[in-house]
């Protein structure tokens, strides 16, 4: 008698992009295991925030009759997220205080969420994936004019070698950071923009991130051959949460080894959950395998076409004078700055008073420039920002591990319910 797999896919969205998503790729979801021989079970968890884009609930609620058919998908929307706040509170005896560090709103808190109906559903394995993220390799190597377009079997890449690891990990092309692309002039010099970058600086952005992004001026990395076409070994990645990190997307969760999953955490009103999720998986001494899948990251949305199958040669840079560009860059460095200081607080603690006044001193240094590129921002708050989160990083650090104990204890009383 074949297997069955429960496979589930999180959405974490404030944008109705994520229809599109699943109504253009649903039937490739369901071919990649069509030839295996035991069933696979999709469902797909959708948490949307209406504040982000100040949508509507119709807008979440456009996915087609026929994939109702094929896949479960299940809906979590703000007034469910409160209930089951007071679910775990009244049933697990959670106090309201650790009730609130693990569910609630805020992208780590969505993460964790996801993760509680993951585990209640009997989830065995749990795919995160962005709203802006499309099954796709764009491969340019060197010397090559126009671009290769390789559709990439995710879903089947992660069932391959999920049993060997706690977590799997794809690959990422695309729009890295959004990063729009800047001219330099008289105003704004290279040496003004690196000292920028340096002040922003974490585990995902640093100079030479941002100036191999701008060697073609798309701002765009590109797949590689081998990776795409999975002719790659994986590889367990070391040093888990010190030197190297997880991607919130594109990793899959092995809801079968529940005690090696922490939760996740960031700093209020800050990112960094996959940073911090990182954190915990090293603390818990969790495997991590890299696998060879790219997901093809489209962060503005402005090349949405794809989805059905129309590959451009080429792909024009983000110019600052597109349409919501500025900011959307705006709110990234806001939030890279509030986990700023709990990320170095973890990672580098004896030096961490030097690295955080290095960064004020280059965010000084560089803002009064970088806001003349910017018709619509003030560079300028970031500085408060560091100077709050750097004051309350030890509250940070202590609410950190707290997430973490608290997911602990209502795991495995969910768990023990279940069986």
């Amino acid at each position: 008698m074949k297997k069955e797999v429960n496979f589930g896919i999180g959405f974490i969205t404030g944008r109705p992009n994520i229809c599109k998503i699943i109504n253009n790729y649903y039937r490739y979801l369901l071919e990649q295991v069509d030839s295996l021989d035991y069933k696979v079970n999709f469902t797909i968890f959708i948490l949307f925030d209406l504040t982000y884009q100040y949508t509507t609930r119709i807008d979440f609620y456009s996915v087609l009759p026929e994939v109702y058919k094929n896949i479960n998908i299940k809906y979590i929307t703000p007034e469910a997220i409160d209930e089951d706040k007071k679910k775990i509170m009244s049933k697990y005896d959670i106090p309201e205080k650790d009730a609130s560090l693990l569910l609630g709103k805020g992208y780590a808190k969505a993460r964790n969420t996801i993760l509680y109906y993951a585990l209640k559903r009997g989830i065995d394995y749990l795919l995160f994936w962005d709203d802006d993220e499309y099954p796709l390799a764009s491969i340019k190597e060197e010397g090559e004019k126009e671009i290769e377009w390789v559709k990439q079997p995710d879903i089947l890449q992660h069932l391959k070698y999920i049993e060997k690891a706690d977590v799997t990990m794809g690959y990422r092309c695309g729009f890295m950071n959004p990063l729009p692309y800047i001219e330099y002039n008289d105003e704004i010099q290279e040496e003004d923009y690196k000292k920028f970058i340096d002040g922003l600086e974490n585990e995902v952005i640093n100079w030479d991130k941002a100036q191999a992004a701008r060697l073609d001026n798309t701002s765009m990395s590109y797949a590689q051959r081998d990776i795409a076409r999975h002719k790659v070994k994986p590889y367990y990645i070391e040093d888990i949460g010190m030197k190297n990190f997880v991607l919130g997307s594109g990793i899959c969760i092995n809801l079968r080894h529940l005690d090696k999953i922490p939760a996740f955490y960031n700093p209020p009103g800050g990112r960094g959950e996959d940073t911090f999720f990182s954190c915990a998986l090293g603390l818990k001494e969790a495997k991590v395998l890299r696998i060879p899948t790219y997901h093809f990251h489209d962060c503005f949305l402005k090349f949405t076409s794809l989805m059905k199958d129309k590959y451009p040669k080429v792909l024009r840079r983000i110019a600052l004078d597109d349409n919501g560009i500025e900011q959307r860059f705006l709110k990234t460095t806001v939030g890279w700055t509030k986990y700023k200081p709990l990320l170095y607080y973890i990672t580098e603690n004896k030096n961490y008073r030097n690295i955080i006044d290095t960064t004020r001193k280059n965010l000084e240094e560089s803002i009064p420039k970088i806001n003349t590129a910017f018709e619509t921002c003030d560079f300028g708050c970031l500085l408060t920002e560091l100077d709050d989160y750097d004051k309350n990083v030890k509250k940070h650090y202590k609410e950190f591990l707290r997430t973490t104990e608290v997911w602990d204890e209502l795991k495995v009383k969910i768990h023990n319910d279940l069986k």
